[in-house]
């Protein structure tokens, strides 16, 4: 175990990697791109930040800004084609969708039944950070155009990315195919 030397589960074959990485993600209005003869892969709908108590459980994030997310829309987990979740560690995304499938979390933070089983087959679909890497400060890039082109690739329409950070932060976002 990496940090918890005793009861820890962590370790650095459970872990994302920290690798080298860029990423250039351009998000422009739509009429200036048109203007610069861009064409859009993607049209963000809707983003959610929140801030969760770090003692709790401090990556617990995504398991709050979902929830939000999909509320805010309209929507279920099963309107949405693909989900890219960050995988800091696996352990961490097991966790958010442990808690979205469960009544007693979900009733705690919203009052409500649990959104019912996550569709895992939707859920990074050509890999997440443990396989792919998680290049620091190019995260979120990565993810949101891992998701673009795979909605492109699959012929899917809608997709949500949800990311935790340090700081017991997260965000979700949702994106349509254009």
């Amino acid at each position: 175990p990496a940090f918890d030397k005793r009861y820890g589960t962590m370790t650095a074959g459970n872990s994302s990697p920290l690798t080298d990485g860029a990423a250039t993600v351009l998000i422009a209005d739509e009429a200036r791109a048109k203007s610069l003869g861009l064409k859009a892969k993607v049209r963000i709908k809707d983003v959610v930040f929140v801030g969760v108590n770090p003692y709790e459980q401090l990556l617990i994030g995504p398991a709050i800004a979902i929830p939000l997310l999909l509320k805010r829309n309209g929507l279920t987990l099963a309107d949405i084609d693909r989900f890219e979740i960050h995988e800091a560690f696996a352990a961490q995304v097991l966790s958010c969708i442990y808690s979205i499938e469960s009544d007693e979390f979900m009733d705690r933070h919203f009052g409500t039944k649990a959104l019912g089983k996550f569709p895992m087959d939707r859920l990074n679909v050509n890999g997440g950070a443990l396989a792919i890497g998680h290049p620091f400060g190019a995260t979120g890039a990565r993810l949101a155009m891992t998701l673009a082109n795979e909605l492109i690739r699959s012929d899917k329409n809608l997709g949500l990315i949800a990311i935790c950070a340090a700081g017991a932060q997260a965000g979700a976002m949702l994106i349509e195919r254009v």
